[in-house]
């Protein structure tokens, strides 16, 4: 055999050699390649979120919440432990609406209420009213009870179900609501300032402006 056959015989052989090895080194990469996007597909499944995670089901809102302690009894996490006569007193912001329920004797109807959703007027909300109108309407029982009781919804409303809403009151009359995202009007007239407050039995609503029973 002359040089050049073994020449062609030894190219030939170490061909057959690491062809193998070649095709094999070929197929990890493409799978390595293809391996790369799916686990990074399922990682990006696994953290996606979906729009209303943003939203604000979980979380109070707006821009009143910034006032609220961020520890102990006012506190968000400290609310959601007492029934919610008692939860807004331990709330400055509420002093006259919870000075107005005990004046009702409705704190005990408040507290042992099952599941409702309370639109709390602040203080500043109370102090729209003429002084000697709201004198007078808190000597007078029947008629605070009925415009406190007006702010009563029989049922936990979510921001959702504030977003297009009509929900009858305690006082039998209707409140309607509309809005999204973290701004919602009750009656169109009083802003919602401090949204999806937890109580122990209730969903609150911190409003800017006192509703009026029609």
């Amino acid at each position: 055999m002359n040089s050049m056959q073994i020449r062609r015989t030894g190219i030939a052989v170490a061909a057959a050699v690491l062809l193998p090895f070649s095709l094999a080194a070929c197929s990890d990469a493409s799978d390595d390649t293809k391996a790369a996007p799916a686990a990074a597909g399922e990682s990006a499944r696994a953290g996606e979120s979906t729009p209303g995670d943003a939203m604000t089901t979980d979380r109070p809102f707006g821009p009143a919440c910034a006032g609220v302690p961020k520890e102990g009894a006012g506190s968000f996490d400290g609310m959601a432990k007492d029934p919610v006569a008692t939860a807004a007193s331990n709330n400055p912001a509420l002093s006259t609406l919870v000075a107005a329920v005990k004046q009702a004797g409705l704190v005990d109807t408040l507290n042992n209420a099952k599941d409702i959703t309370v639109f709390a007027p602040t203080n500043d909300a109370f102090a729209k009213i003429p002084k000697a109108d709201l004198d007078k309407v808190l000597a007078d029982k029947a008629t605070l009870t009925k415009i406190l009781t007006y702010h009563v919804v029989g049922q936990r409303l979510t921001p959702e179900q504030l977003g297009n809403g009509s929900f009858e009151t305690l006082q039998k009359g209707m409140v309607t609501t509309k809005g999204s995202g973290e701004s919602y009007k009750v009656n169109g007239a009083a802003g919602v300032v401090c949204g999806n407050v937890r109580t122990a039995n209730a969903n609150v609503y911190i409003v800017d402006t006192v509703l009026m029973p029609k």
